[in-house]
């Protein structure tokens, strides 16, 4: 059986800052991506990256490769295309698959920088939409949906700053809510109520996505129990995120909303299982800057217990 001092799981920002860190301080380690490529949700980051100090980047495509460039230099071991299958944390133990075949692998450390994933309506066609890749992104394709009839679903900064920049590309935008309170900042609110080319729909569910070949239509349903179909082209689901935490569920403390629960050096209820990045953060304060610093405190914090030990 393969054994390393530390295994990471997973190759956004704070696994490949961890990694990092840990071949810095000396420490074996090797990290785990199921995708074919390091970096994480840098994939679907369209806009200009402002906000990480030292680095600006026009979206996160160039983010991940100058990333990924620094791992690589740093000869940080590495294994992509590799799914995690169990995690056995009385053993301390992973049961892995990679090109169908299984393996396992034994850490003294685990670190989780599993991410999150965008959270579903749960909706009849919805898995069917997004199977035939009618998955859009508001400020990468606002050419390719010109002209056409959008629906943004969500009341959070995303769903409003999308329905912002669609309003001048599409023929007609409707922004549709549950309920009639908005998670979305206020100039966010103001600026979307207060465009003609909008529509905002609240106290409204919807209960179906249409089409076969390509989206036609959805069912909505108002807190009046009034159900209509409405006709639209494409449709941008904005409800938030969910943290990957399948693999760990009922093997560390996790709070209601999901997130692992961690202390100060991110260490969870399982002294040898750490959590970084948005298997542990408040979607609130999520960002790739906190997210690399939190791969550097816990990379720290078990160098100095290898030390001592």
């Amino acid at each position: 059986m393969r054994h390393v001092g530390v295994l990471i799981i997973g190759g956004g920002p704070a696994g490949i800052s961890a990694a990092i860190w840990c071949k810095r301080l000396g420490i074996d380690c090797l990290l785990l991506e199921e995708q074919p490529q390091l970096g994480g949700q840098l994939f679907n980051i369209f806009n200009e990256i402002i906000d990480y100090p030292g680095m600006r980047t026009k979206n996160g495509i160039e983010m991940q490769r100058e990333m990924v460039k620094h791992f690589v230099e740093m000869d940080c071991l590495h294994e992509v295309n590799t799914k995690v299958l169990f995690i056995d944390e009385r053993s301390k133990t992973v049961k892995v698959k990679k090109k169908a075949k299984e393996q396992e692998i034994c850490y003294t450390y685990l670190i989780l920088a599993t991410g999150s994933s965008q959270r579903k309506l749960g909706v009849p066609g919805e898995q069917q939409m997004i199977d035939r890749g009618e998955v859009y992104s508001a400020s990468a394709d606002g050419e390719r949906l010109k002209g056409k009839t959008v629906a943004i679903i969500g009341g959070g900064d995303r769903a409003f700053e999308g329905a912002h920049l669609l309003s001048s590309k599409a023929r007609e935008v409707y922004l549709i809510h549950r309920s009639t309170r908005f998670k979305a900042r206020e100039q966010y609110v103001e600026r979307v109520i207060s465009n003609p080319c909008i529509k905002v729909m609240t106290d409204t569910e919807v209960t179906a996505i249409h089409g076969d070949r390509h989206i036609t239509s959805i069912d909505l349903e108002s807190k009046n129990k009034e159900y209509k179909n409405l006709l639209v082209d494409a449709v941008l689901i904005r409800l938030g995120v969910a943290p990957n935490v399948d693999l760990i569920k009922g093997k560390v403390a996790t709070a209601q909303n999901g997130l692992i629960v961690t202390d100060d050096v991110h260490q969870s209820s399982n002294p040898f299982i750490y959590a970084i990045g948005d298997a542990c953060t408040t979607p609130l304060f999520s960002s790739i800057s906190f997210s690399a610093g939190q791969g550097t405190i816990v990379a720290k914090h078990i160098s100095s217990l290898l030390t001592e030990s």
